[in-house]
């Protein structure tokens, strides 16, 4: 996605608050950093990270240079294979304009050889949020996969889960959902999949903040609007 049309159809649909999370990287994130100045639109850099056991996980942070710490991490371990254009997709990294830079020669589809237990300890370590992603997902979704919210997860209060299910209906049939707090975001990866129904009552937008209201202390608050599904 172009970084401009991003920010366009974010505020189009006044969401103030985004996430960039592409899979296994990070290299596109200051561009849309760069494209949202001066829009009111906050970017929280971060990453959707594939695990050794094929488990994605949200993992966010307040700083660019956060993420880029953790870039260079999985990097380190990630499978030296190089992409195939024809059959994976081209990996383009682009400028603010979304004008092309160059191309991610690395295959970035494929899982880092970290664990979900290492990811945790490396995100908190940072300074950053872990949360499973689309947990009800048949594919890369921590329970379909698993079966089971791991011991590493056990302190985890937020858990994604996919757009084409209720909060309720995700408890029914997973109920080990029903301690955590459920999250839901559109996995976008076209424009038209925005959702934007998630809302913050916070002070500011930042990993702390959200925190909070995911706790609903200090009068900071969370919900889901359903209606919107």
């Amino acid at each position: 996605m172009i970084p401009p049309l991003i920010i366009s159809e974010a505020i189009e649909k006044r969401i103030n608050l985004i996430a960039i999370t592409d899979h296994n990287a990070t290299y596109n994130i200051k561009a849309v950093m760069k494209a949202a100045k001066g829009s009111g639109i906050t970017i929280l850099p971060g990453m959707e990270l594939q695990t050794r056991e094929e488990v994605h996980v949200l993992c966010l942070f307040d700083t660019y240079s956060q993420a880029e710490a953790l870039q260079t991490i999985v990097a380190k371990s990630m499978p030296i294979m190089r992409n195939n254009p024809d059959f994976f997709g081209e990996q383009f990294v682009v400028d603010e304009t979304g004008d092309f830079i160059r191309r991610e020669d690395a295959l970035l589809l494929t899982s880092s050889s970290m664990t979900i237990k290492q990811a945790c300890e490396v995100v908190e370590e940072l300074g950053g949020l872990l949360i499973p992603a689309h947990v009800n997902r048949k594919a890369f979704g921590l329970l379909p996969t698993l079966g089971f919210i791991p011991d590493e997860l056990s302190s985890s209060l937020v858990m994604e889960i996919s757009r084409h299910i209720t909060p309720e209906n995700a408890i029914t049939e997973y109920p080990q959902l029903k301690s955590r707090v459920l999250i839901q975001s559109g996995d976008v990866h076209r424009l038209n999949e925005f959702l934007g129904i998630n809302y913050f009552k916070i002070a500011e937008p930042s990993i702390a903040e959200l925190n909070r209201a995911f706790s609903k202390v200090g009068g900071r608050e969370f919900k889901i609007a359903t209606s919107n599904l």
